[in-house]
């Protein structure tokens, strides 16, 4: 065998173990672009034009971080954040942090259902069809399913996000205006300014995000030797995340922006493009909604599971059969079935319940984060895998911005994600 052959196969065989570990990075950072993300770049792109753009910049580095650190921490431990904290925290503050998060993340879950209903409404579907249909499916697809088909899918809809880039081209942006603005932002010191750009590098972290992307490693058994393959994942869906937010504010900002045309969510901006942009970049936005409501409606109720079973010492996982993991399943069922009811009901409050979520989130992600710095850097747990100095100072500094963010959101009034 010659050289060149050996060296072509070890090359063939890295990749086929790349793909193979491909998914958690992906996926937890497609989830990012949720339809409370996909509203906020919508606002911001209408409101603000190009202005706004660069805050992707520490937006990504914010989510490289956090990311980075669960996925080391499942890696090496075995054990989900949850299951940690509960170790090192005790019952007591455990019960009452994911009281707080399952409240939130039922209010989560509804406003993703909203999601799935407003976008499918551009195309005439009545919203008593869609929402008990997508339900259903999303129900099938984890209790039915295996945790490599669910992957699979979830990776399908991850690149199906990337039609908010032809709709984005549609709108025929003004690429130097968006370079300037990059490179030398304009930033007014009003109030609604300052919580808008905290509210767009805020979004890209919730605090059932540590939980997932922690879980979904473990559920993969993954090694510390594989750790390199981990990070370009994390890297690849880092990325991913920032350019499907780019193209959602640029088409905003190049037609809505320009026209004066003011909205409030994502199903305003689908619908004003119409006569401004033509009807394929319409729908091509409503169906970018609909791909991350309805991928976002399948793993928030199932973060929330994972995370709510592993702190209270019960069975969970996708691989596992209902009877294995009854808690695990029964949990996401009635997320699922209350989330869909309540978009059902008559005048239901949903501003008043993403808002609320909201605020619990805001009060418990600078708590969650708090909690897995101080694990990823106690060595009886983590050994010689303990945090670099330049992890430590991003991740102190993310929660500093993060407890500013969210005094400054409980304060003021405005909830913006």
């Amino acid at each position: 065998m010659t050289v060149k052959k050996i060296t072509s196969n070890k090359f063939l065989k890295k990749i086929g173990l790349f793909l193979a570990i491909l998914g958690p990075g992906i996926i937890t950072g497609s989830v990012d672009n949720d339809a409370g993300g996909i509203t906020t770049y919508s606002v911001a792109g209408a409101m603000y034009g190009y202005n706004l753009i660069w805050t992707l910049i520490p937006s990504f580095l914010v989510l490289l971080v956090v990311q980075e650190m669960n996925a080391r921490m499942g890696i090496v431990t075995g054990k989900g954040l949850a299951t940690l904290i509960r170790e090192n925290s005790g019952v007591k503050i455990t019960f009452f942090i994911f009281l707080g998060l399952l409240l939130a993340d039922i209010g989560n879950t509804t406003t993703e259902f909203a999601g799935v209903a407003g976008s499918l409404e551009v195309f005439g579907i009545s919203k008593y069809i869609s929402v008990p249909l997508v339900g259903f499916i999303v129900w099938v697809l984890v209790v039915k399913g295996t945790y490599t088909v669910a992957e699979r899918i979830f990776l399908i809809f991850s690149v199906s996000l990337l039609t908010y880039v032809v709709s984005a081209l549609l709108g025929q942006p003004h690429w130097a205006e968006i370079g300037h603005s990059i490179v030398m932002p304009q930033v007014k010191a009003d109030g609604s300014t300052i919580a808008m750009v905290l509210g767009l590098v805020g979004t890209t972290i919730a605090p059932w995000m540590q939980f997932y992307m922690q879980s979904s490693v473990i559920e993969k058994k993954l090694k510390i030797t594989q750790y390199n393959y981990v990070m370009a994942d994390i890297i690849i869906g880092c990325i991913g995340t920032v350019i499907v937010a780019f193209f959602i504010m640029v088409a905003c900002a190049s037609t809505l922006h320009e026209n004066h045309i003011v909205i409030n969510e994502a199903k305003d901006a689908a619908l004003a493009l119409k006569p401004l942009a033509g009807a394929f970049a319409s729908q091509l936005f409503a169906f970018g909604l609909f791909i991350a409501s309805i991928f976002s409606a399948t793993i928030l109720p199932l973060a929330t599971a994972f995370y709510v079973c592993e702190a209270f010492g019960f069975d969970a996982g996708i691989s596992k059969k209902w009877g294995e993991a009854q808690e695990f399943y029964t949990l996401y069922t009635a997320i699922i079935i209350i989330s869909v009811g309540i978009i059902l009901l008559p005048n239901a409050p949903l501003i008043s319940i993403s808002i609320w979520s909201q605020v619990i989130n805001a009060i418990l992600l600078p708590v969650v984060l708090i909690c897995m710095i101080l694990l990823v850097n106690n060595k009886k747990i983590m050994g010689q895998h303990v945090n670099k100095p330049i992890i430590n100072l991003v991740g102190w500094a993310t929660v500093a911005i993060l407890i500013g963010l969210s005094l400054m959101l409980l304060v003021s009034g405005i909830i913006v994600k």
